[in-house]
């Protein structure tokens, strides 16, 4: 059985962007590699940091590999500690374009105050991976690159 190929891409189109990171030291990134996965496989050009990315590599990532969008995966409880550090870097570079989403395990009572901080979108366990994938496609329409079917 053939798999099917992702829509070849035209000269004027590019395919969506996503740095997928795992901040501090949470050692734990099953989670992100199935993101990561997931993104590949829906068309989008997926780079993976790999363990304990502090906030400025992470950012120097997103600018180095000129990002749509970033995923932070984090399970270690300090999300209110990276997540803000992560935003702030991006400010400072004046990367105000960038999508930023948050998954792992996130208390509810934190993600008004994450999204409050510029995070778009909050995934918790459980978040269906085609949930990630429409909402990065949605969230990355009409910046650079067109939603695909």
């Amino acid at each position: 059985m053939y798999a099917a190929m992702p829509p070849a891409t035209s000269p004027t189109q590019s395919k969506i962007r996503v740095v997928v990171a795992k901040p501090g030291l949470d050692g734990h990134d099953r989670g992100a590699k199935i993101i990561a996965r997931a993104l590949r496989d829906a068309g989008m050009e997926v780079i993976y940091t790999g363990l304990h990315q502090t906030p400025e590599q992470i950012v120097e990532t997103v600018i180095q590999e000129d990002a749509d969008a970033v995923g932070l995966s984090i399970l270690s409880g300090a999300h209110m500690t990276l997540v803000p550090r992560v935003v702030d870097l991006l400010r400072e570079q004046g990367i105000d374009d960038v999508v930023i989403t948050v998954g792992g395990t996130i208390p509810a009572e934190d993600i008004p105050e994450l999204k409050g901080l510029g995070v778009a979108e909050v995934f918790t366990p459980g978040a269906p991976t085609q949930a990630i994938v429409d909402f990065i496609r949605g969230a990355t329409a009409g910046r650079r690159h067109p939603v695909a079917d």
